[in-house]
């Protein structure tokens, strides 16, 4: 198949594509480097079924493709709230160009949308049937409701236009190509292990969250995407749950750090619980995540080892 992959060149998007080549289709990776890189699908330029256009999706676009993986946004906080207008912009625009894309040329299309939708949850873990807890006005509301609002247009270009969609709730993801000032809390911890200061823990260390290696992402989104009549979301993410210390405790264990853990303000907003509740992705999609926490961490401090001067 041709497939567009938008913010191709990200963190996630960059392991999709590489999948996608192995596959055999052709792929079109769409980014406009604001956190995409082009170092990380430099190695894919030779290949002559990859092509690497510079675009931004708030602006249309009208390609010949049979999928789309809409994967464009800003996804960590400190690159979402610098230019929040423009985060909206990308979820809610960046959404309508590529609806209305698969609609013009019959295509499939999945949304990355996010477990931010559940905002702080008042249910613990969260089922897609939860309708979330957000502050609709708050610093990371332009993250938030964008991507709340990407899922509206989804389901009613479905119910309107009979486009073929798909929604991803992705939860924390980590691995190679993140970014050093992702401001992610994997990358965050290693980083600052690496460099030999003390880790950075907000609040009291004891706020939970799921961590999938995104080998296990890309499969899910995957198999999301080329299963038949799935147009609800579906929550992608590891359910194994860990407190932000253990997370801190365990980078440090693998790094051998021994530097204090500095503990500072939790951010407004900032959800105390997430964990998936992935029985859909089981039903339907007979997926589950393989790879644990210890094993993808050390893959994650490989690669910041060669990134991160000391």
């Amino acid at each position: 198949m041709r497939i567009l992959v938008t913010g191709g060149a990200g963190f996630i998007g960059s392991h999709l594509c590489e999948r996608l080549l192995d596959e055999g289709h052709e792929v079109i990776c769409l980014d406009n480097f604001f956190t995409g890189r082009r170092e990380n699908v430099s190695h894919l330029l030779d290949n002559h079924r990859f092509e690497l256009v510079r675009h931004d999706v708030t602006e249309p676009i009208l390609l010949e493709v049979d999928q789309i993986y809409n994967l464009a946004c800003p996804a960590s906080p400190v690159h979402y709230q610098y230019n929040p207008v423009k985060t909206v912009k990308t979820n809610v625009l960046g959404m309508i160009n590529m609806l209305g894309l698969a609609k013009r040329v019959r295509a499939r299309v999945l949304q990355a949308s996010t477990s931010e939708v559940y905002g702080d949850p008042h249910v613990h873990p969260q089922t897609e049937g939860y309708w979330g807890n957000v502050n609709p006005i708050g610093i990371r509301s332009c993250y938030d409701e964008g991507k709340r609002i990407a899922e509206t247009l989804m389901m009613d270009y479905h119910r309107q236009n009979n486009v073929d969609t798909r929604i991803a709730r992705i939860f924390n993801t980590y691995g190679p190509r993140m970014l050093e000032n992702d401001g992610r809390v994997v990358s965050n911890f290693i980083v600052q292990a690496l460099r030999g200061e003390g880790m950075t823990v907000y609040g009291t260390g004891e706020q939970t969250r799921s961590f999938c290696y995104v080998d296990d992402l890309v499969e899910g989104l995957m198999r999301l995407m080329n299963t038949e009549g799935v147009h609800d979301p579906v929550n992608l993410g590891n359910p194994s749950e860990f407190t932000i210390r253990e997370l801190a405790e365990e980078v440090m264990r693998l790094i051998g750090s021994k530097e204090e853990i500095k503990f500072c303000p939790l951010p407004q907003d900032d959800p105390r619980q997430r964990q998936p509740d992935i029985t859909r992705a089981k039903e339907l999609l007979n997926w589950t995540p393989t790879i644990p926490l210890k094993e993808g961490l050390k893959k994650a401090v490989q690669y910041f080892e060669g990134r991160v001067k000391k």
